[in-house]
């Protein structure tokens, strides 16, 4: 039995989303081959063969890059059983199944997809009949892991690498956790997990581990959406890697929240090789941070900015600067924050130009103010539209965005571009008169380790 398995983005990071299934699809004997169509293209004569074809949609710009890719493959061999599986697949079945996607996985996918592999095997002359728990079928069962089989990927090289102190290290990715305990409203792991998370287990992370760095990784970055969430497991884990493979670094993703809560244990994270951590922080107004049910305040936020400054561990915080309830003083303020703080270089560009999502069967349209802004759901960009109700917002986000993609364009480092917006923003602000600022020199981008791809949905 011949299965396709396609990624069509993943953040600059060969897909564990890819390479978990096929571990579990080969041990029935399928013939599987893997696409990321960020690094190869389809091989036409490869997607005619398949009986089964799976599309792994773990975010948002991945879903929306899959729509034309979808079309092609059922094109391209019409009696092949289509299936989705990840994050976004069971929150747009109606649209996806339009599309022609048969069957939808959410959760932890790899039984899922084992068992429909499993029912075509016996039913190979009738694959546009199969149908299994309809509808989608989303588990957060606990189950054993495989090592990922990766064989079939393209060469790490291929992806991301991180730079810093001048050098370029090739890097891997795995996960150690999936789901989170955490509620957050914009969150989409939230609709598919609901405050729960499941482990990969510790050995099986290690050996994914081991088989990147004899393929070339220096670098490991774990994707867990909270690396906290299981503390006890995630130290574990960097503690081995680091006693087995001491030259190797990595970098995790962790809340504010557990930042603080679990403080005495960032700096195990520093001695064991972490050379950075991400956080979603999202907002630097309480009362978004409230509506969004984050769990930090801002001040909470500036409490680990200073924690992690003392134990010379970088921060990369991740923002949503537009939302119904921004105001231009608030995104002024953000600005602020981030040049008195000297995070102007630890932050992306693009995190200063984000606008907030709302998917399908988000919990944000529980909330009276989203209920009011939204529009119609829009298929094009798979997310419901939204006006701000100022006006001038909406001016000030297509400047900003445009700020952006002009100072990337022209090569510009963070901090210039930071400064553009800071000015912009500043010189527009109808409530404050602007007064000139003088940026001060920021540490050279490679001193502050950083991944090529910026983190974005």
């Amino acid at each position: 039995m011949n299965v396709i398995l396609i990624s069509t983005y993943d953040l600059g990071h060969q897909p564990f989303g890819l390479a978990s299934p096929a571990a579990w699809l080969k041990r029935i004997g399928a013939s599987v081959k893997c696409f990321d169509l960020t690094v190869q293209k389809l091989e036409a004569p490869l997607i005619k063969k398949a009986c089964l074809i799976g599309f792994f949609l773990p975010m948002h710009t991945a879903t929306r890059q899959a729509i034309k890719i979808i079309q092609l493959v059922k094109q391209l061999n019409s009696k092949a059983h289509l299936c989705a599986y990840g994050l976004y697949a069971p929150l747009n079945k109606e649209f996806l199944s339009e599309l022609g996607i048969q069957t939808f996985f959410g959760g932890e996918f790899e039984e899922g997809l084992l068992q429909l592999a499993n029912v075509i095997k016996l039913n190979p002359s009738q694959l546009d009949r199969v149908k299994i728990n309809q509808p989608p079928y989303i588990s957060v069962a606990r189950q054993e892991f495989f090592k990922p089989d990766r064989t079939t990927l393209p060469s790490l090289r291929s992806y991301a690498h991180l730079l810093t102190a001048g050098s370029k290290k090739v890097s891997g990715y795995t996960e150690a956790s999936r789901g989170c305990q955490h509620q957050c409203k914009h969150c989409p792991i939230v609709p598919v997990y609901q405050g729960k998370f499941r482990i990969v287990q510790k050995e099986v992370v290690l050996q994914d581990i081991q088989q990147q760095i004899n393929a070339g990784a220096e670098h490991i970055t774990f994707g867990d959406p909270d690396f906290f969430n299981g503390v006890k497991h995630s130290l574990e884990i960097v503690r081995d890697l680091n006693r087995r493979y001491p030259q190797v670094s990595y970098d995790v993703t962790i809340k504010i929240e557990h930042l603080l809560r679990y403080a005495s244990h960032l700096q195990n994270l520093k001695e064991t090789g972490c050379l950075f951590i991400t956080s979603a922080v999202e907002s630097l107004d309480d009362h978004v941070l409230k509506l969004l049910n984050k769990g930090h305040t801002r001040n909470d936020f500036l409490k680990a900015v200073e924690l992690l400054s003392e134990l010379q561990l970088p921060l990369n915080p991740t923002f949503i600067p537009f939302t119904p309830w921004t105001s231009w003083k608030n995104y002024c303020e953000l600005l602020d924050i981030l040049l008195e703080k000297g995070l102007m270089e630890s932050v992306s560009p693009i995190q200063l130009a984000i606008r907030l999502l709302i998917p399908l069967k988000s919990p944000l349209l529980e909330l009276t103010d989203i209920q009011k802004a939204v529009k119609s759901f829009d298929k094009k960009k798979l997310s419901y539209s939204w006006r701000h109700p100022d006006l001038r917002i909406e001016r000030l986000y297509r400047q900003i965005q445009q700020q952006v993609s002009q100072g990337n364009s022209q090569g510009l480092s963070r901090s210039q571009i930071f400064a553009s917006i800071w000015t912009l923003a500043h010189s527009n602000n109808p409530s404050e008169q602007h007064n000139s600022v003088t940026f001060p020199v920021q540490p050279s981008r490679t001193t502050i380790p950083f991944l090529e791809e910026p983190w974005y949905c």
